[in-house]
């Protein structure tokens, strides 16, 4: 049985560790990352890319039973150990990280790429395609007064995305940054674009039997 109010104090504890200014002291290397699954099988591909050019610098995966289901709001618990195994493989340590995930656009102002970016003492960004909390308004997302997210289009005819601060940066920056990434006719920022093909890439490999993951328990 899984203890959602044990979590959701652990979220509100984390939350209070959360940073949105520009705490990162250079920007050379983002890296995206996304997850995909395999039945019960948690399938986490980071890409990192040079942030000038957007050229691949690294790829790294990591297949992990997920012990958690699908909840609104406790995405972490679920992609978070995925993720952590993915991380331990880089080389290229990132400045800054774009989650598949909300950042403090979240109930208790910890989503993924919050909390992920507090384990990790990691710049991050989260990047959401609904709006699952708060209330839009002139292109920004606020949930009890405070704006929280942006709406980014980022491409004609599209509906926006919903970009929040993670950790260690501003909200302003994080959009800077996300435009910054925005290669057409791709809806999502280069590097979390490529870690979302990456991620189903490697799920279809191993639901082909073409690849025989390492999958940690």
């Amino acid at each position: 049985m899984i203890d959602l109010n044990k979590l959701k104090e652990e979220q509100l504890k984390l939350a209070k560790k959360v940073v949105v200014k520009n705490s990162f002291e250079k920007l050379e290397l983002i890296a995206g990352v996304d997850v995909a699954f395999n039945q019960n099988d948690a399938v986490s591909a980071i890409v990192v890319c040079d942030y000038r050019t957007m050229e691949v610098k690294e790829r790294v995966f990591a297949v992990v039973k997920a012990k958690v289901p699908y909840i609104q709001g406790f995405l972490a618990y679920r992609e978070g150990s995925a993720i952590s195994a993915a991380y331990a493989k880089l080389e290229n340590k990132p400045d800054i990280m774009i989650f598949d995930g909300n950042g403090i656009l979240h109930p208790r102002r910890c989503g993924l790429a919050s909390h992920m970016g507090i384990l990790f003492d990691q710049a991050s960004i989260g990047i959401a395609k609904q709006l699952l909390i708060g209330e839009a308004k002139d292109n920004k997302a606020y949930v009890d007064k405070e704006a929280r997210a942006e709406l980014v289009i980022t491409r004609e005819h599209s509906k926006p995305i919903y970009v929040s601060p993670g950790h260690k940066v501003s909200l302003k920056t994080s959009v800077e940054i996300v435009k910054n990434c925005l290669k057409f006719p791709h809806k999502l920022p280069e590097p979390l674009h490529l870690a979302h093909r990456y991620a189903d890439e490697i799920r279809e490999k191993i639901a082909k039997g073409e690849l025989k993951a390492d999958i940690k328990e």
